[in-house]
């Protein structure tokens, strides 16, 4: 019993820590916040269209989807990613609509936009956006089956919503004019069919097209949740560890979501006020989970898609179930493509995102250390919030590795070590940028040293990248210990012994027991 209850401590702490994690300067809480500002214009815009129900779901879509997927650097190219979303979605719509009762040609269409949407990944935040957006069109009227002649009124939804949501984010409430958003870290790289994108195009095709033909061996009316469900398991991963385990979030959150959807959007069946207030809830959970929890954020996915179909009077439990059945079926199709079709083995894309990780950790503290030596060009903050986004890619590739149900423990123990030590260089390395910060803070002799220490660290693991110079700090010797100094060699010298620490996981057999490494 005593044994029991700890581990449900243990179990409830790791659910707290996963949804109460830090949000610097609260930015997941203001996006999410507009989000819902946003989407909820965005309704009531399309609304105003006066062409139906179809049109007042499809604009809140288009919002949604014009909120969540643009994620460039800056506002400027963030307002040209959102304008460019209707020339790459509006023709898809159109072609969707077109081929809808041309079962054959419009499952080969599908497809194509599937390689094509994955394949622009290769062009940065823009391409991912783009892909994503003409995907989810053909997708959304695939779920809402329009006739050409409501087509004009299906555009000048989409079109009211994207002005809508877009003065919201623009305009209203531009969350990122104030705190600019850190840069997604580069692809990792790779040539032809090595190349992430070309890769993921081919094997996200493969597994849409398993989906779709299973999916409809299921269900003539409902086979596009699997392809949907295929697809996405497919964005932000990169290895096949990663997908597997995305895939099984998916379906996770998905059940949950059902049984929410049960307790929930049954009883409400489609009533407009509580359905819109809990509309308003599911958009929210999405963005302010999406950071954190895949499963938590498939959650308000499942539970937002029950309240839709309540809104059209078909909910019930038959057709929940079936959702979860071809969530299933895509999930499948994932795990069968990058099994079989160019895989990549999860110990090579962690390798290589924890190096990159280390070479960012240098640059900070060398950065850091500039900045207390007097020169005001130094800047660690900015390489600091590099250093948050790869440790954010190390962690999701290392997902599969520390997952309760992966069977090997000594990479399970390996992989917990180095996200603990690695998440101590963070916090450490945090702590100097803001004592660099202090403009009283003061430099001595020691500094340098220690800046060369875990340079040196560094070069050590990560071998090959000793090539990659940092920039170099200049002793200066002072008669006094200024205490900013003094904070800033704690950081330092913590941030060595956690690098020293990290030799032993890095260095050893992928599968060697962690104490004869």
């Amino acid at each position: 019993m005593v044994v029991s209850a700890c581990g449900q401590r243990e179990r409830g702490r790791a659910v707290r820590r996963r949804l109460i994690v830090p949000d610097p300067g609260r930015l997941r809480l203001r996006t999410s916040l507009r989000a819902v500002l946003g989407v909820g214009l965005a309704v009531a815009a399309s609304a105003l269209t006066g062409a139906g129900l179809l049109s007042v779901v499809l604009g809140g879509v288009a919002a949604l989807l014009a909120l969540f997927t643009v994620t460039d650097t800056t506002v400027r190219r963030q307002a040209v990613t959102t304008a460019l979303l209707p020339l790459v979605g509006l023709p898809v719509l159109v072609l969707a609509a077109l081929l809808h009762d041309h079962g054959p040609v419009r499952d080969g269409v599908f497809l194509l936009i599937v390689f094509l949407g994955v394949y622009a990944r290769r062009w940065g935040p823009r391409g991912n956006a783009l892909g994503i957006f003409a995907f989810m069109m053909f997708f959304v009227a695939q779920f809402l089956q329009p006739v050409p002649a409501q087509v004009p009124a299906l555009v000048l939804s989409v079109l009211a919503a994207l002005a809508a949501s877009s003065a919201v984010r623009f305009g209203v409430w531009c969350v990122e004019r104030r705190t600019p958003p850190p840069a997604a870290p580069a692809p990792l790289g790779g040539r032809g069919l090595r190349r992430p994108t070309t890769r993921q195009a081919f094997q996200a095709t493969a597994a849409c097209a398993f989906a779709l033909a299973a999916g409809q061996a299921l269900s003539h009316e409902r086979w596009y949740w699997a392809v949907g469900a295929a697809w996405w398991i497919f964005v932000n991963t990169a290895s096949r560890g990663e997908t597997l385990v995305r895939g099984f979030r998916r379906v996770l959150g998905t059940v949950v979501g059902i049984t929410a959807g049960l307790l929930v959007a049954l009883p409400v069946d489609g009533a407009p006020a509580p359905t819109g207030v809990i509309v308003a809830v599911c958009v929210f959970g999405i963005f302010y989970t999406a950071a954190v929890s895949y499963s938590w954020m498939m959650f308000f996915v499942t539970v937002l898609v029950g309240l839709l179909y309540g809104l059209f009077g078909v909910l019930h439990a038959g057709l929940l179930t079936l959702r979860l059945e071809e969530t299933a079926v895509g999930a499948l199709g994932a795990a069968l493509a990058v099994a079989l079709i160019l895989p990549i083995t999860t110990h090579a894309t962690t390798h290589a995102w924890i190096q990159r990780s280390l070479v960012c950790l240098r640059h900070c503290t060398a950065d850091a250390a500039r900045r207390l030596a007097g020169d005001a060009t130094a800047d660690p903050a900015p390489r600091v919030a590099e250093l948050e986004v790869l440790l954010g890619r190390v962690r999701t590739a290392l997902a599969p590795l520390v997952h309760p149900l992966s069977p090997l423990r000594a990479r399970k123990a390996r992989a917990r070590q180095v996200i603990a030590l690695l998440d101590d260089c963070a916090r450490e390395v945090r702590g100097l940028a803001a004592v660099a910060a202090d403009p009283d803070a003061s430099h001595d002799a020691r500094l340098a040293a220690a800046c060369r220490r875990v340079e040196t660290a560094v070069q050590r693991l990560v071998r090959e990248g000793a090539a990659d110079t940092a920039p170099q700090v200049a002793a200066v010797e002072v008669p006094e210990r200024h205490p900013g100094a003094e904070r800033a060699l704690a950081h330092l010298h913590r941030i060595e012994a956690a690098l020293h620490h990290l030799a032993a996981p890095l260095h050893s057999a992928p599968r060697a027991p962690l104490g004869t490494a």
